[in-house]
């Protein structure tokens, strides 16, 4: 890849490109820029709600992953053959397989599970665009979240990707208890998330 003084990038491709305006794209502190299907978005912050429900399922995750994984909010997650990097509410990635890349981004192939919890400026991507991705990307596992969902609010669990779709393993309104299989086997109470 090549910079010409420092404003223009003559890339050997397209995801490189995206990756070097990403880098250099000026945002809030907080903001969440990713790559969405080969566009360099910026996601304004979440409100408390969010980043309660957050915070709660991370203290869970925490418990419930083996002792060389670990669960994280906000670490990369690249799909370089959907044009896409994403920034998702938490991932849990074994932490000793050498597949972390360059720049500290997370394949997705690394991750074992990807969770998004919905907000206004990100709901319908975090409901369509984010799972195919994920799928493509053999995330074994996507959980979203969805306190807008239009029948209230709910969660759906995604597994089983193949040929870059999920299968839902399960759904439900807050209130019902999220079943996370094996490696897991961990029940997180959707009733305490703030709001149910």
């Amino acid at each position: 890849m090549d910079v010409c003084d420092g404003d223009y990038v003559k890339a050997d491709n397209e995801w490189d490109e995206l990756r070097w305006i990403r880098e250099r794209t000026d945002a809030p502190k907080g903001c969440r820029v990713e790559i969405v299907e080969g566009l360099v978005t910026v996601t304004p912050l979440a409100r408390a709600r969010h980043h309660i429900i957050a915070a709660q399922v991370h203290r869970r995750l925490h418990e419930a992953t083996p002792e060389d994984w670990g669960a994280h909010q906000w670490w990369d997650i690249a799909v370089p053959e959907r044009l896409g990097l994403y920034v998702p509410d938490l991932v849990v990635v074994r932490e000793n397989t050498g597949d972390i890349g360059d720049g500290g981004l997370c394949p997705a192939a690394a991750a074992e599970l990807v969770v998004e919890i919905t907000s206004k400026a990100t709901a319908s991507r975090d409901r369509t665009v984010k799972p195919e991705a994920c799928a493509t990307g053999g995330v074994p596992l996507y959980l979203l979240i969805d306190g807008l969902a239009p029948g209230g609010p709910a969660f759906t669990l995604h597994g089983a990707p193949e040929n870059g779709v999920y299968r839902v393993l399960d759904a439900g309104p807050f209130g019902e208890p999220i079943k996370l299989p094996a490696p897991f086997d961990l029940v997180i109470d959707t009733g305490e998330f703030p709001g149910t």
